[in-house]
């Protein structure tokens, strides 16, 4: 059986397509081929890291990527965008694509707070993230 390639892309990819890819990879098995990619990359957040280390991911080997690596230039079974403005700006006409889903995740690097509160919404968003991959799943 063939690996169904899938994409995901927010903005900075650099905490909600990263927790994405690294989860799946982590959940969905040899099954899945998985990527992440941003509109306008940003190096990967710190609390990204830390984050889906506690998981058991190691991120090392991560690193923020523009989407441009990709359009035009591999296939996909799904792009699957997690924020909105991901899913708004990304081409509409996107060569090789199979399926276009959208996910709407909070942007954790955009929380305003102390350290504390910021990796509170950092494993919140990791959670969220894993739960609608963990239903995702089941359609396979």
């Amino acid at each position: 059986m063939d690996k169904l390639r899938v994409l995901f892309l927010c903005t900075g990819n650099s905490a909600r397509s990263q927790m994405a890819e690294a989860l799946l990879k982590k959940l969905g098995g040899d099954r899945f081929e998985v990527f992440s990619a941003g509109l306008e990359p940003k190096s990967i957040h710190p609390m990204t890291v830390r984050v889906m280390e506690e998981d058991g991911i190691d991120m090392k080997g991560y690193y923020s990527k523009s989407l441009d690596k990709f359009l035009g230039k591999m296939h996909f079974s799904y792009v699957i965008t997690v924020c909105g403005h991901a899913d708004k700006n990304c081409p509409s006409i996107f060569p090789g694509v199979l399926n276009r889903l959208h996910w709407e995740f909070e942007d954790p690097a955009a929380f305003n707070g102390s350290d504390e509160d910021k990796l509170f919404e950092f494993r919140r968003i990791r959670e969220q993230i894993k739960s609608r991959i963990r239903e995702w799943l089941v359609e396979f």
